[in-house]
């Protein structure tokens, strides 16, 4: 079908001038859990109690207020957000009670709602322009995630969507497209960082008139989303690569595999296919060409293996998903034994942008061996969380001061000094402490220290985290996933959790740590695929730079950070007990013992450690130790 994307585009931007107004709805999951929708209700509720003219589609009859619903904004810890164009005000968790004010101040009397702007240090900042959070980034793939309607086709085609797949299906050859790719220096964002443009001509050359394209949706990382909301927010640019990809290779049919707890994702990229086989842009003989390809939603279970690309093949085919040896490659007999590009979610959502704007434009951002940008996933122990977008090349420490507002205490106030560790790359990353603060995020960099960028997730951990603690969770995790084909992965990470447990215990020997980093190594060296081999990482890379608080654990019995409850002691301090009884009547286990206007003591052998009579204590008589 030769779509007429410039009639699209022309009648889509008709329809825009009508609009005086424009509200734009955070709608990704994170927003969508705190309320987001009850917001969108009212808005359209109470507009029409107020007589204002309003619309929710850009149609050739609309005008008035447009109202419509986005994908992630990014300021994920502020949500629900609602954005006011044109004149580009951010307002932050917004209430169902606030709805009103919005529409008679901002709306009707072209006021600023402040109350409801964010503030910081006693200013206030109106839009993203002017907030550090945004200011410090470079929204580049999620530039349209928070800005389009992310079903809406025809916005993404008036913003010059499907044009790249356009060029590439009318104007390019397979071996220009793959050079293309390939000059721009585009590596997979999905944690291996495998030169995109080379994989794809490993497989457009391979023999044989049928291949496939998948796209891996399938996020496993504790606190990681940035390919869900890509998949939200801007489901289209993910088909849109993929269009590109598959005349890359000589694909005509292609899956798009999400993990089935990414309902949202799962439900807008059904919707977003539908859409785009409606209106010719997938399905047969694209643009007039003699391309044609077909795609298809694909929900997987949610198993973290199902992330290697052996797997991920094995569950498309209804199979157990464990992964296999290579060779062969999924480039040489993937899915269904037919050459296969695996590409996951970011990385097929920056390919139209190449084709678009050009491999020199591409290389402009990131570093020489690292282009372009990458999405992370911020969380942990800093001011501001949520979804950011930088050059290859950015330092930590821009990220977690100037983008990230600085690291917090437990009260969640910024405190100069509070910055311990930050993981990177998730169950298969590693720790990095002040001395890698300055350290440029690329492939290769982080490589040298013992981490990896991964799918993108950011941890932030302050003072007061036990970082044996933090090697334990994530074992527990990988443990947890295994597929248990390979003995090493399946045992190996078994021993190294129970290790793990013994040093935050209280039962490990000067013999655990020497046996944990052996055991590490040997995890790391003969598992079958990616999970095996990077499980060991995190805990690699806190015995390398924390070594300190293993030793601290096993050989004096004490936490540190006094986060591991078996070795804390608490005490009653008796110079200061009152004999008050408060502690003794809140003890849930009856450790304390003591009458009323006496000293109190603890039975050790009693207490959990939960610590119930430090909080109660008025008078700071009790305290860990």
């Amino acid at each position: 079908m030769n779509t007429d994307l410039d009639k699209i585009s022309a009648k889509v931007k008709d329809a825009s001038k009508k609009i005086n107004k424009r509200i734009i709805l955070c709608a990704g999951t994170g927003c969508v859990a705190n309320g987001a929708l009850k917001v969108y209700d009212a808005f359209l509720k109470t507009a029409k109690e107020l007589n204002i003219e309003v619309c929710v589609e850009l149609k050739e009859e609309s005008k008035g207020m447009l109202v419509s619903q986005s994908g992630c904004q990014g300021f994920c810890q502020m949500g629900p957000l609602v954005s006011v164009l044109p004149e580009d005000i951010l307002y932050t968790k917004v209430k169902v009670e606030d709805v009103k004010e919005i529409l008679e101040k901002s709306i009707i009397g072209g006021e600023v709602v402040e109350r409801l702007c964010y503030s910081e240090n006693g200013s206030v900042y109106k839009g993203p322009n002017e907030i550090h959070f945004y200011k410090k980034q470079h929204r580049h793939v999620i530039k349209q995630c928070g800005r389009i309607a992310a079903e809406d086709i025809e916005e993404y085609i008036s913003i010059g969507g499907y044009y790249a797949a356009k060029k590439a299906c009318l104007e390019m050859s397979a071996e220009d497209i793959c050079k293309e790719i390939l000059d721009s220096g585009l590596r997979g964002r999905g944690g291996g960082g495998f030169p995109t443009g080379r994989k794809w001509e490993l497989t457009r050359v391979q023999p044989g008139p049928k291949k496939y394209v998948i796209c891996n949706g399938d996020e496993g990382d504790p606190g990681a989303f940035m390919d869900r909301s890509v998949l939200e927010g801007n489901p289209h640019s993910v088909i849109e690569g993929m269009i590109i990809a598959a005349k890359a290779i000589g694909a005509d049919e292609g899956y798009v595999y999400v993990r089935t707890e990414y309902h949202l994702a799962v439900e807008r990229m059904k919707n977003a296919i539908k859409k785009a086989n409606e209106i010719g842009v997938l399905g047969k003989n694209l643009f007039g060409s003699d391309h044609s390809f077909d795609l298809h939603v694909m929900e997987g279970a949610g198993a973290f293996v199902c992330g290697e690309e052996t797997a991920l093949i094995a569950s498309v085919e209804g199979k157990r998903g464990m992964p296999t040896p290579k060779p062969p490659f999924p480039a040489q007999s993937g899915l269904w034994g037919k050459p296969t590009v695996i590409n996951n979610v970011e990385t097929l959502a920056t390919v139209p942008l190449i084709i678009k704007d050009g491999a020199d434009t591409f290389k402009s951002l990131g570093v020489p061996t690292s282009t372009g940008t990458k999405t992370f996933a911020l969380t942990g122990h800093v001011k501001n969380t949520g979804l950011i977008e930088v050059p290859f090349g950015t330092t930590l420490r821009q990220i977690i001061f100037d983008i990230a507002g600085g690291v917090t205490d437990d009260t969640g106030n910024v405190v100069e000094g509070a910055f311990k560790a930050v993981q990177i790359g998730g169950p298969s990353g590693g720790c990095l402490t002040a001395e890698h603060l300055d350290l440029p995020l690329d492939f290769d960099s982080l490589r040298k220290v013992g981490a990896m960028v991964g799918s993108g997730g950011l941890v932030v951990m302050n003072q007061t985290t036990c970082m044996v603690n933090v090697a334990k969770f994530f074992m527990q995790f990988t443990q947890h996933e295994s597929c248990g084909k390979c003995v090493l992965c399946r045992e190996g990470t078994r021993q190294m959790l129970l290790m793990l447990e013994d040093i935050t215990e209280g039962r490990a020997t000067e013999e655990t740590i020497p046996l944990l980093e052996k055991l590490a190594h040997t995890v790391r060296v003969g598992s079958l695929c990616g999970l095996g081999k990077t499980a060991p990482n995190p805990v690699l890379s806190t015995l390398k730079y924390f070594r300190h608080e293993y030793d601290a654990h096993v050989k004096e019995k004490r936490c540190p950070s006094q986060s591991c409850t078996s070795l804390i002691n608490i005490t009653i301090d008796q110079d200061k007990c009152i004999g008050c009884t408060a502690c003794a009547r809140k003890c849930p286990v009856g450790a304390i013992k003591g009458a009323l206007k006496e000293k109190h003591i603890i039975d050790q052998k009693t207490c959990v450690k939960c610590g119930v009579c430090v909080a109660t204590c008025k008078f700071g008589a009790i305290k860990r130790g």
